[in-house]
């Protein structure tokens, strides 16, 4: 049995680490006013990769928070998946060359799949992660406040034809609820689509959680507000590094 990637998540809104419930903006916690030092933290306790979001860019046009992974990346060695808000060409530049080592397209690959594969062509399946956020397992948008009208399973077998190799999918029903992760989508992800490497997010909220989804076949596992809430520890967490 591999191991599954353990992938804390830290979301930046004005630079400081918060945490949503459901994608939505006014339930809002600032839980740390330094990214870094959080980021610190999951390296000192052997974690080797973070999960970056910028919600500021997610429901604007452009990357905003990008100098906040620029310290990240060159103040420890954690290997960032950024995300959230990359619409054009210069902010997939911007996010590589301020030391992302991958970066996550959701809304991009429903709303332009052309330049979706576009970055996919230039910089291989290895940097390039889909997104794949769903309501009632159709994929959301627009930092989560659009649902479309694709459907997920579907959605992500397109994508691996063309090359995708990693998907985090986010069941936003139970993000930031702490009432555990939405097993029955990953299983049938699973089940449907073999070799995908699937890197599960939201509701993760207790060890058992985690090792029931390594034991399904899940790649990764983002966690997020159960380490802030201290549901999780990080020395718990050190069993899976």
């Amino acid at each position: 049995m591999n191991t599954m990637r353990i992938i804390p998540a830290i979301d930046i809104i004005n630079g400081k680490c918060v945490r949503l419930t459901k994608g939505d903006y006014s339930t809002k916690i600032v839980y740390n006013e330094d990214p870094l030092e959080v980021a610190k933290q999951y390296e000192d306790h052997g974690i080797q990769y973070l999960h970056l979001v910028d919600l500021d860019g997610a429901r604007s046009n452009r990357i905003y928070n990008y100098n906040i992974l620029e310290k990240i990346a060159s103040k420890t060695n954690l290997h960032i998946d950024f995300g959230g808000g990359l619409k054009s060409d210069d902010d997939v530049e911007i996010a590589f060359s301020s030391g992302a080592k991958q970066i996550t397209g959701g809304s991009i690959a429903v709303k332009d799949p052309k330049m979706f594969l576009k970055w996919l062509r230039e910089y291989g399946r290895e940097r390039i992660i889909l997104g794949a956020d769903a309501i009632n397992e159709k994929i959301a948008v627009s930092g989560w406040l659009e649902e479309s009208n694709k459907e997920a399973i579907p959605f992500i077998q397109y994508y691996q034809k063309l090359g995708i190799k990693y998907v985090i999918s986010t069941d936003i029903a139970k993000d930031g609820m702490l009432e555990g992760p939405s097993f029955d989508l990953y299983k049938k992800i699973l089940s449907e689509i073999p070799n995908i490497n699937l890197i599960a997010s939201g509701g993760i909220t207790s060890i058992s959680d985690i090792e029931d989804l390594n034991e399904m076949g899940c790649e990764g596992a983002i966690i997020g507000k159960a380490i802030y809430e201290n549901r999780i520890s990080l020395k718990e967490l050190e069993k899976f590094v």
